[in-house]
């Protein structure tokens, strides 16, 4: 039975595109892999392409959660009666793409309406935990739901709940923001542990810009969600 699209958001990710769509490609009950290049300046998209990949492209980069509704919107045009369940999965991940087989099983099953990957092996985050501790605590407060690795991109989900969640959290809040959502809104939301792994966040300029996007956007998730922040934000905007 195919029933489950997958939807890699990607940028300047050339290098390893081919290996995580041709992983993705074999996952049990997979028709349909779509890559949105996101404002790439390499040759990600051809090489998606040339790997099995449907290609969406942004002219720009526009954000994470933009090119996960891109991705989402062109499943949906595809889709025939049956609305596929969409397996979202990182551009960098290789060939441990292959994993992701056990985040499906348990939407396939109905026993969860969103799954969250748990990475077995963790790679080294380089200051990335002052971002996680952020997004753990507040999906905590916001929710109730204590989220093991709340950043993880790697989530499939029933289309009905992702409709719920929409419109998604800007950029990379996009997770912080799917978590809370869907808890409120009494979806099942449910970990699971895989062996995969994407490439280590080094500490170099470029890897420092990266976290303080992920912390300006998780921030702005959680003051959207949270009314004591948001009050607090409103306060010293007066």
């Amino acid at each position: 039975m195919t029933d489950t699209a997958v939807i890699v958001p990607a940028k300047d990710e050339a290098e390893r595109i081919g290996a995580t769509v041709t992983a993705a490609l074999q996952l049990p009950g997979v028709d349909l892999v779509v890559v949105v290049d996101d404002g790439s300046t390499d040759q990600t998209g051809r090489v998606a392409r040339a790997a099995g990949a449907r290609v969406v492209r942004h002219s720009r980069n526009r954000g994470k959660a933009s090119a996960m509704e891109s991705g989402a919107e062109a499943v949906r045009l595809l889709d025939a009666a049956v609305p596929r369940h969409l397996l979202f999965l990182d551009a960098d991940l290789g060939e441990t793409a292959r994993a992701a087989a056990g985040l499906v099983e348990p939407v396939r099953a109905g026993e969860a309406d969103m799954t969250i990957a748990v990475f077995a092996t963790r790679v080294k985050l380089g200051g990335h935990g002052v971002v996680v501790r952020l997004s753990r605590d507040g999906i905590r407060r916001a929710s109730g739901f204590s989220a093991t690795q709340p950043l993880n991109g790697q989530r499939c989900l029933t289309r009905e709940a992702f409709e719920a969640a929409r419109p998604l959290a800007h950029g990379f809040g996009v997770e912080t923001g799917l978590t809370i959502d869907l808890v409120r809104k009494g979806f099942r939301v449910v970990e699971v542990e895989v062996e995969m792994a994407h490439r280590a966040t080094g500490t170099d300029w470029h890897a420092q810009l990266h976290r303080a996007r992920q912390l300006r956007d998780v921030a702005r998730a959680l003051a959207t969600r949270e009314p004591v922040i948001r009050d607090n934000l409103a306060k010293l905007r007066s």
